[in-house]
């Protein structure tokens, strides 16, 4: 690269043999005019595209139902988001008193227990190696009818209840009454209530 330097004159012609300083100046004042009079011309140059038929995009509607989380008895707050039915999305309730938006690793994941693919929907029994699917009132009698004879046979303790944090307070007390009623003393929970 060649380094070329204005002589002490002021005179920039030394750099383009082409133009010097007063010709440019005149092309840059025409280019200036030319830019101006095409800015002050308005629509008349150029017309704004307008779309044949406008159409406003039209989000999903949400419906928004505020809820207290069940993990546990602590009530937390949140908000469900329901579209078509189907529970599809879940948002912080700020202004809830308890827990002021935020939540716990079991209340953050609580829309998951209700539409999770994993989730089981009805009472399955396994026979020759397959899963057959048994309606509510059979698979409670046929339950029912094993407890009673395993009962009769080797007493109340033979059952052995134990529950997860995953449960509510709630359903762990009813449960731990549920198993006193039964007899036993065997039960045991996370929390040990």
């Amino acid at each position: 690269m060649k380094l070329i330097r204005a002589n002490g004159n002021g005179k920039l012609s030394g750099l383009n043999p082409h133009i010097d300083r007063r010709k440019f100046l005149q092309a840059a004042g025409v280019g200036g005019l030319g830019i101006g009079l095409y800015a002050l011309s308005g629509p008349s140059l150029v017309k704004e595209v307008e779309a044949q038929g406008k159409a406003e995009p039209q989000a999903p509607k949400l419906e928004e139902h505020k809820t207290i989380c069940t993990k546990c008895a602590v009530g937390c707050g949140l908000i469900g988001e329901v579209q078509n039915g189907v529970w599809v999305s879940q948002e912080p309730w700020f202004e809830h008193p308890i827990n002021q938006g935020s939540l716990c690793s079991k209340g953050a994941a609580a829309r998951s227990t209700v539409i999770s693919d994993k989730r089981l929907r009805y009472p399955m029994k396994l026979e020759g190696g397959k899963w057959k699917r048994l309606s509510w009132d059979q698979a409670l009698s046929e339950i029912s009818a094993k407890m009673l004879e395993l009962r009769k046979k080797y007493g109340p303790d033979m059952l052995h209840i134990n529950f997860s944090a995953h449960q509510s307070n709630e359903n762990g007390f009813a449960i731990r009454k549920w198993g006193g009623m039964w007899g036993t003393n065997n039960c045991d929970f996370q929390a040990r209530i």
